[in-house]
């Protein structure tokens, strides 16, 4: 469901078309001025919890809009009987949030399957010379279609940060993947990754997208590495991330050193020590979880995992149709409610979702979790818990301001009842 800006959705033909007599003298306020009543099924000015069954009043005067107020739509039907009607769909929000791409992969052909050979597709897709700056332009020109331009992208490729750092399209943060599981090699590759993320930060620039770090898993980047990486960026006050707990094989792995990830891990030459503990756990273990980072999947966690990460301050992305996709599990969201632990939404690479619409997440997440994820909050997490996990200020729109601010979610078939 493309999200569009609101005030496009005002008719321009009820708004006077000159504000001017004839003589050139200025018409009254109240000619010049016209309310709208726009109506949704979920309403959130980024205030509170969203409402259902909800409208916002438009005022207009001349070129400029603004927002009156939110509130009950029957209510507000009573209270401004004059104002135009307007059906601005499923809801209306300010800017939603794609909390988790990879837009260098945009090439790639949506392959569902299993996770371990998913990632093996992924792997030779890359060395195929398919990943990189043409597949992220794609993505990004598919972001714009959707109305999206907060995202937080993982970035591989140099040609591809660069790129996004000089772009006009989307912001967010762009992660630098880290990726190096030899921990005797771990002192040169921090070297490294230092200056080569500073590099990207001297391009950065105001209102564009900021640079980050993001250690691939707890298994592909040694517990050394980790540990530097983390705790430089957390002091450099850089957003980190990273995708943790995503398969029952990775929490196999970590607990006891077997399983087909495991195997894949040792055909890739990548072998790794349980460390007898779930992938969370060994994260707080090694000092990573005391530097917040944001936790990207977080499927495969027990109720201990959920309280850590409550304790430390992460937020976590939860990307429902991924998931489903490579056949993960499903993420535990009334976990996460319980403890209160901010979640966003994100739509992973085109490898592992049909395409980058992250309110089409929220569709397949009401569908997903039923009565144990209920459909305001899955709006929340799209603006606030999204901002949130960017390290962003979540948006609000209050009385009297900019209508501009506000989008609206067009209704789909996959729209939630």
């Amino acid at each position: 469901m493309p999200v569009t800006h609101l005030v496009d959705l005002l008719d321009p033909a009820a708004q006077p078309p000159d504000a001017a007599h004839p003589d050139g003298a200025a018409l009254p306020l109240a000619a010049a001025l016209h309310r709208y009543l726009a109506t949704a099924d979920v309403v959130y000015d980024g205030l509170g919890t969203p409402r259902e069954r909800a409208a916002a009043v438009v005022q207009r005067v001349g070129p400029a809009a603004t927002l009156v107020t939110v509130g009950a739509y029957a209510d507000l039907q009573r209270d401004y009987p004059q104002a135009t009607p307007v059906d601005a769909g499923f809801a209306i929000t300010p800017t939603v949030v794609n909390a988790h791409t990879h837009l260098d992969l945009s090439a790639m052909p949506y392959t569902p399957g299993g996770y371990v050979d998913f990632i093996g597709a992924v792997i030779a897709h890359g060395r195929a010379g398919r990943r990189g700056l043409e597949p992220a332009r794609q993505g990004v020109a598919e972001l714009r279609r959707l109305g999206v331009s907060v995202i937080g992208d993982i970035v591989a490729r140099a040609e591809v940060m660069d790129y996004l750092l000089g772009q006009d399209d989307v912001r967010g943060v762009a992660y630098w993947e880290v990726l190096s599981p030899d921990p005797a090699s771990a002192e040169l590759d921090f070297q490294e990754v230092v200056a080569t993320v500073n590099r990207f930060r001297s391009s950065q620039r105001p209102g564009g997208m900021v640079v980050g770090v993001a250690p691939h898993t707890p298994h592909t980047v040694s517990a050394r590495l980790l540990q530097l990486v983390t705790r430089w960026a957390h002091a450099e006050g850089l957003p980190i991330a990273i995708h943790v707990g995503e398969s029952p094989g990775e929490t196999r792995l970590h607990r006891h050193g077997d399983g087909p990830l495991a195997s894949s891990l040792r055909d890739l030459g990548l072998p790794f020590e349980s460390s007898g503990v779930s992938p969370v756990a060994y994260l707080e273990q090694i000092g990573v979880l005391a530097t917040a980072p944001t936790l990207i999947h977080m499927v495969e966690v027990n109720e201990d995992d959920v309280r850590k990460v409550q304790h430390h301050g992460c937020a976590v992305v939860h990307c429902p149709r991924s998931n489903d996709a490579l056949q993960c599990g499903r993420f535990p969201w009334e976990l996460y409610a319980r403890h209160g632990v901010d979640v966003a939404l994100g739509t992973d690479s085109r490898g592992s979702s049909p395409d980058l619409d992250v309110t089409a997440e929220v569709a397949h997440a009401a569908r997903l979790h039923g009565a144990k994820a209920n459909t305001r909050a899955l709006v929340r997490a799209v603006v606030k818990g999204g901002h949130r996990a960017l390290g962003l200020a979540p948006p609000r729109v209050t009385r009297g301001g900019r209508a501009a601010e506000l989008y609206a979610w067009g209704r789909t078939a996959s729209t939630p009842a």
